[in-house]
């Protein structure tokens, strides 16, 4: 995948196996010659730092490529990331719902498995269920859980990514300062067979140490999978995720925008002047009036059976007036915001995600967007919907992770680690 920010490589004696491999894997250095000329580097040094990568399984050699003396010789022969050294464990939780897959190195979804999980029935128990759901997923794909390099979730709440805990999430009742990383390592490890005890985390033997699991907010992991794999040279892109709460993510240079303590994006609970009371204790949240729950919430006062975002989801799918009709309300009340929103960030690719992310919903954002916000902040703007759909938070969450194993000075002390 691509779309990631480049990183600068030393030059010289100072460069790394993992610096090598970045070249290698973002494309800008694929042959030995081209490695050289990237750090500076003897090509002694070149092979003997591109030989750990060898062993360790995570380089192998490609076709030659073309010949560029007009003496001719033989072609260089190209190096490419082994993406089938490992795989990585995604899930991404929404208050009802949950989905959860294994994905390889490169993003492709080998197995997947989705199905009701209720965030207020309390971490320990969805974190268990997880568990349950990732062991059986390693059985569809047929891939052993000492494979497994990594975990990425994506979770309905503001997250401090040092910690991987949630911070005060309004609809994750019971999550608030919870230790989801040390939970799911050993849900997996009691479901999946890893590790040395009960209470142990889970173990890689094909990294020598324990699986990382990283954690982090829905709408930011969503941003992130729709950004690397269809827009990777929007250097400001933005998605609003409109289900039973309303949490936009931002992907700025590459890297996900968290702000100081991963509170960014969170739209939902900006004030806008209404009455109605929001889940979070205040009054007049946006969530609160223009959100899928807000929506059901309305729907079902007037005898509509809604009682969440997907139910109004289904009634918008089958064309039902009253939810369009309300849906294209809610946008409005939405774009409304995000005119503010356009202003400050000037992205380039504004995308509209989640359950209300339909026709309806769209026009109304595009209505209040376009009149209210500046047309310098608009003029290069596209207002587009999700592409990926229902798997763009398993992609970001998987691209997550990804980044984090191969980022150049963890790839050193993961080869230290396998002893290579």
């Amino acid at each position: 995948m691509t779309g990631r920010a480049d990183r600068t490589v030393r030059a010289g004696n100072q460069a790394s196996s993992g610096e090598l491999l970045e070249l290698v894997r973002s494309g800008r250095a694929t042959t030995r010659g081209a490695l050289q000329q990237a750090t500076g580097l003897s090509r002694a040094t070149v092979g003997q730092r591109l030989d750990r990568l060898f062993r360790a399984g995570w380089l192998r050699e490609g076709a030659g490529g073309p010949v560029d003396s007009p003496l001719g010789g033989r072609p260089s022969i190209t190096l490419e990331f082994d993406d089938a050294h490992a795989v990585v464990l995604a899930a991404d939780l929404d208050t009802r719902h949950g989905r959860a897959a294994v994905l390889t190195l490169t993003g492709e979804i080998l197995a997947e498995k989705s199905g009701l999980l209720v965030v207020d029935e309390g971490p320990d128990a969805v974190l268990g269920e997880l568990g349950r759901w990732f062991a059986d997923l390693l059985v569809k794909a047929a891939k052993p859980a000492d494979a497994v390099c990594g975990i990425g979730l994506a979770v309905p709440g503001p997250v401090d990514s040092d910690t991987g805990r949630v911070v005060q999430p309004p609809i994750m009742p019971g999550w608030d300062g919870y230790d989801i990383r040390g939970r799911l390592s050993r849900a997996f490890a009691e479901h999946a067979g890893t590790g040395t005890s009960a209470g142990a985390g889970a173990v890689s033997a094909r990294s020598g140490v324990g699986v990382p699991v990283l954690v982090d907010n829905d709408a930011n992991l969503m941003a992130y999978g729709e950004q690397r794999t269809g827009y990777p040279d929007c250097s400001a892109f933005a998605l609003v995720k409109v289900s039973t709460g309303i949490g936009a993510g931002m992907v700025v240079g590459g890297t996900i925008y968290r702000g100081i303590d991963g509170g960014a994006g969170d739209i939902g609970h900006i004030r806008v002047g209404a009455d109605a009371l929001c889940r979070c204790g205040s009054y007049g949240c946006l969530a609160a009036v223009a959100s899928g729950g807000a929506v059901a919430r309305r729907l079902a006062e007037s005898g509509v059976a809604a009682a969440s975002g997907s139910d109004v989801r289904d009634l918008l799918t089958s064309g039902h007036p009253e939810a369009m009709a309300l849906a294209r309300e809610a946008g409005r009340q939405v774009g409304d915001v995000l005119a503010t929103v356009v202003t400050l960030l000037n992205p380039g690719v504004l995308m509209i995600a989640g359950d209300l992310a339909g026709t309806p919903f769209l026009t109304g954002v595009r209505e209040l967007l376009y009149q209210r916000a500046l047309p310098r902040s608009t003029a290069h703007l596209d207002v587009v919907t999700s592409r990926l759909g229902e798997r763009a938070g398993l992609i970001g969450a998987g691209a997550l992770v990804v980044e984090y194993l191969y980022a150049p000075e963890r790839v050193e002390e993961r080869l230290a680690a396998l002893g290579v």
